[in-house]
């Protein structure tokens, strides 16, 4: 079957973060980390199917719900989930909050590898734990630079008293990297030593660049807690449903009473029907996504590379978040931002809010046409550095 993601779909006056918070009609949203692209068919569908009921009342998950889940991480990933390890949850973000309320102590440590998703740091903050950081190690290459982790460094953080969690991204966010397996297995092999366990949300696990894998943490470590939803891969961030896969009974229901004194324990109709229609039906849309998401990566770095050679761009091998370094600029992050929005009419995320002063990141999760005209606007401010 052949899909149109080059469609434009109009997004403003929907009730729509990414396109309706800045509040101007011109602005171009490369920030908050959802497509402009309508979801799979088979999602649609059973979407509308469950609306056209006009009933949307308390939900009761059903076996199909957890069939779906475990066939697909099976079938396309070789993870093996029992359906009794699973707690769903309104969102990964929620259940990040809760699992590390469930597991750590205040006071106690998280270790959190920046660059790092915003959520991480808050989500330890908020649950008045301690954020022990653990800095990705740049790594310069022949196209720009990635990021590898620094073990010597996890190590030491690891072995700290007070260490009790490690909030792994697998793959990362922001930088796009995808773990390879003897990664994870060292990651394993030190928290293991050190008693500290892993918590790894994989929310962009099936956002993957062709020459990557990804190796869920899962298949490594028995006694890891992953996170996982079909939000980001499939455009449904908005139907709030994500799930835990825990295999230790006594660490479940820690979990589980978390889940529920934070009152994150119901999901909605929508997200379970999305959910099995995503997991049943929508490979193949997932693959030609994957493949257009790829080109405009490629895309995006051939017309900033060409136009601001001294610009360097992260070797993404997986989301769909480029990660750019601006020092050369001489501008800070957050000015710069301000600066786009403000004469160029484009919204990216500042590279401060990632622990990252110094880049920034651009969301390309849109048709070409779209994108390119972000990018005139982009380098018409840039031009003017």
């Amino acid at each position: 079957m052949q899909y149109n993601f080059d469609e434009l779909t109009e997004r403003r006056n929907t009730g729509c973060v990414k396109w309706d918070s800045d509040n101007d009609p011109d602005m171009l949203p490369l920030w908050v980390a959802d497509m402009d692209f309508q979801t799979a068919p088979s999602v649609k569908e059973a979407v509308m199917s469950r609306a056209a009921t006009g009933i949307y009342g308390y939900v009761r998950v059903p076996d199909s719900y957890y069939e779906a889940l475990t066939r697909w991480f099976d079938t396309r990933h070789g993870w093996h989930i029992d359906s009794d390890m699973v707690i769903y949850t309104s969102g990964v973000v929620p259940a990040l909050s809760a699992i590390i309320k469930a597991l750590v102590k205040p006071g106690e440590g998280v270790i959190i590898q920046t660059p790092a998703y915003n959520c991480f740091f808050s989500s330890v903050r908020n649950n008045h734990a301690i954020e022990i950081d653990n800095p990705l190690k740049r790594i310069e290459t022949a196209s720009g630079f990635t990021y590898e982790i620094d073990f010597e460094d996890l190590e030491a953080a690891a072995s700290r008293p007070e260490t009790r969690l490690l909030l792994l991204c697998n793959p990362q966010n922001p930088t796009g990297r995808v773990w390879t397996r003897a990664e994870l297995e060292q990651v394993h092999d030190i928290c293991r030593r050190n008693g500290v366990r892993v918590l790894s949300d994989e929310i962009h696990c099936e956002l993957i660049h062709k020459g990557y894998e990804y190796i869920p943490y899962a298949t490594i470590d028995p006694e890891a807690v992953v996170c996982c939803s079909p939000s980001k891969a499939f455009n449904t961030a908005g139907l709030q449903t994500a799930n835990i896969v825990c295999p230790d009974t006594e660490t479940r229901d820690l979990i589980d009473r978390a889940i529920n004194d934070n009152e994150v324990c119901d999901i909605n109709p929508f997200g379970v029907v999305a959910l099995e229609a995503a997991y049943n039906d929508g490979g193949e849309w997932l693959d030609a996504l994957n493949n257009y998401l790829e080109d405009n990566y490629r895309y995006l770095r051939e017309t900033l590379g060409s136009a601001f050679p001294q610009l360097r761009i992260c070797d993404s091998q997986a989301t769909y978040l480029a990660w750019i370094d601006i020092r050369p600029l001489c501008i800070s992050s957050d000015n710069l931002d301000k600066l786009l929005r403000k004469n160029g009419k484009v919204h990216i995320n500042s590279g401060t809010m990632y622990a990252g002063d110094g880049y920034i990141r651009i969301n390309y999760a849109c048709p070409r046409s779209r994108l390119a005209e972000a990018l005139r606007r982009l380098a018409g401010v840039l031009e003017t550095l």
